[in-house]
């Protein structure tokens, strides 16, 4: 245990050509689905957290419930819709990032969006009793609101993020755990631990969980902030 540990801090700090191509393709795949998550999510989030409309209820239980999905039924969706007799086989998604990319997508948005209805949902009222005040139209106050949410907004996105980077179960069917293509850190886990090369397997789990822990450290300081 001692020497793996030792062997995968040195390959930390001197690299590799394998370890580089699964950091790359981990931060491809992250990066892209928490930012689409969120240019999608954040705007849903405020619309949901501000206005008052009929089916409002159900449509956030429904985000609420998504939260919830599990990843392999995530994965298991798309490997459907992308397979060989899948209807969107034609787009050749399967065994791809960009195919774990639309999954990551479906899985980490109603993080977003429930994340941001909860705090808009407390300060709605304020901002509209302000935007009547000074004569702002419906977008502008749109506007107003999203300002006030610029550190929930970066607290949404790494929530998001931490997901993405995090998930196993969606990337690993839809990507296929391909070597040098779609092997991203938790999939890299997997395979190598199975396979006893447990040097790569200690680095990538140093590395995950140290962004794990500066994320979630952030993430804690944006909410002592916002809680101010």
């Amino acid at each position: 245990m001692k020497t793996a540990l030792m062997k995968a801090i040195e390959l930390i700090l001197n690299g590799s050509l394998e370890l580089n191509n699964i950091l790359s393709v981990t931060a491809r795949m992250s990066l892209s689905s928490s930012v689409i998550a969120l240019l999608i999510g954040v705007p849903i989030g405020i619309w949901l957290g501000s206005c008052r409309f009929p089916g409002r209820t159900p449509l956030l239980v429904s985000f609420r419930t998504l939260m919830g999905l599990p990843p392999v039924v995530c994965g298991l969706l798309f490997y459907m819709l992308f397979s060989g007799v899948g209807p969107l086989r034609h787009l050749k998604l399967l065994f791809t990032v960009t195919g774990m990319i639309v999954a990551q997508v479906v899985l980490i948005t109603p993080i977003v969006v429930c994340n941001m209805e909860t705090y808009v949902s407390s300060i709605a009222h304020d901002v509209r009793e302000t935007a009547r005040g000074l004569g702002l139209g419906t977008a502008k106050t749109f506007l107003l609101l999203a300002n006030e949410c610029g550190y929930q907004i970066v607290s949404a996105y790494l929530l998001a993020f931490s997901r993405a980077i995090a998930e196993v179960g969606a990337v690993s069917m839809v990507g296929g755990a391909i070597s040098w293509k779609t092997m991203v850190m938790t999939t890299a886990i997997m395979q190598y631990t199975n396979r006893g090369d447990f040097t790569l397997a200690v680095a990538l789990g140093i590395i995950l969980l140290s962004l794990s822990l500066i994320v979630n450290v952030t993430i804690s300081l944006l909410q002592r902030r916002l809680s101010r």
